[in-house]
């Protein structure tokens, strides 16, 4: 493959990826995504390639595809474990945020959402909102009808506005939500943690063995995060020592991230509405932050929050 051709496939590297992590909520999946349409762009016949940037996006978004519709894929997000990979702050996979619409098909909230929906609502969905293609670009990358293109998306977003959340979080925003969080989760009042709570909030987390558990409401929420949030020794062997506990940027919405030296063995995301928390998503399985940890050492971060927990 000549020079060309490579360097036009890497200029859109970070959009494909950005495309196929939307759609996979996966990084690592995301990026052998982007790989097997490398193979693929290398093996075509470019000079019939009216369209290189089209061409790779429908290649991308079916690849994607396939690996959603697989058993594998299948068997692991039927059985209810499945959590999205989180991203710090800065990571070109995060991808476009220039509108509501791009931020919030992003965060940790909505990327979960959309396990509910179709492979094929779900692309239509990120095509639309995130990308803005038009229903006849979508058509044409899935192979639908645009009248079947503007179904998808009507649906889709009628399931996603249920968890819409305030626009994206800068860094000192972050720091203070994710602060008063901190303190009224250390304070031994549960008062505090509801106040700072919707009544209807939502937690989904990873516990023992990876298996999730989910809450629901402001008072049980509360109860749980209270008890989750008291150090002890057994606690701190399971997370290999005292994390710092840090403020910061994830998916878009202010996070905790907890951190052994440079390793990241935690991260929170907290979505919000009417300035109050309305969602939380808790990811510790290493895994899922292998990317975050890369980004997190070569990041700059403001003082802990807390030190040692």
């Amino acid at each position: 493959m000549d020079t060309v051709a490579v360097e036009r496939f890497e200029a859109n590297r970070d959009r494909l990826a950005s495309l196929a992590y939307r759609l996979l909520g996966s990084a690592a999946d995301a990026e052998d995504t982007v790989q097997d349409a490398y193979l693929r762009w290398q093996a075509a016949d470019l000079e019939h390639i009216e369209v290189p940037e089209a061409w790779l996006t429908k290649v991308v978004t079916n690849l994607a595809l396939d690996r959603l519709r697989s058993a594998r894929a299948r068997r692991e997000r039927a059985a209810g474990d499945w959590l999205p990979e989180p991203l710090l702050d800065g990571d070109p996979m995060l991808g476009p945020a220039d509108t509501v619409e791009q931020r919030e098909s992003v965060t940790l909230a909505v990327l979960l959402l959309m396990e509910r929906l179709g492979p094929v609502e779900r692309a239509v969905y990120v095509l639309r909102e995130a990308f803005s293609y038009s229903h006849a670009e979508v058509a044409d990358i899935l192979d639908i009808t645009e009248t079947s293109s503007q179904q998808h998306v009507h649906r889709a977003r009628r399931r996603v506005a249920s968890e819409r959340v305030a626009g994206e979080a800068d860094r000192s925003a972050a720091r203070r939500i994710v602060e008063a969080f901190v303190e009224a989760a250390s304070s031994g009042r549960t008062e505090r943690l509801v106040e700072l709570l919707t009544d209807d909030a939502t937690v989904v987390s990873e516990g023992v063995g990876g298996k999730l558990s989910r809450r629901t409401g402001a008072g049980p929420i509360a109860a749980n995060l209270r008890a989750g949030f008291k150090p002890t020794p057994a606690k701190r062997r399971l997370v290999g020592g005292s994390p710092s506990i840090h403020a910061a940027v994830v998916n878009g919405t202010p996070a905790m991230v907890m951190a052994l030296g440079d390793r990241v063995v935690g991260v929170v995301a907290l979505g919000l509405r009417d300035e109050k928390v309305v969602n939380l998503v808790g990811v510790s399985s290493s895994d899922r932050l292998d990317r975050f940890t890369e980004f997190w050492r070569r990041a700059e971060h403001d003082d802990p929050l807390i030190e040692q927990w």
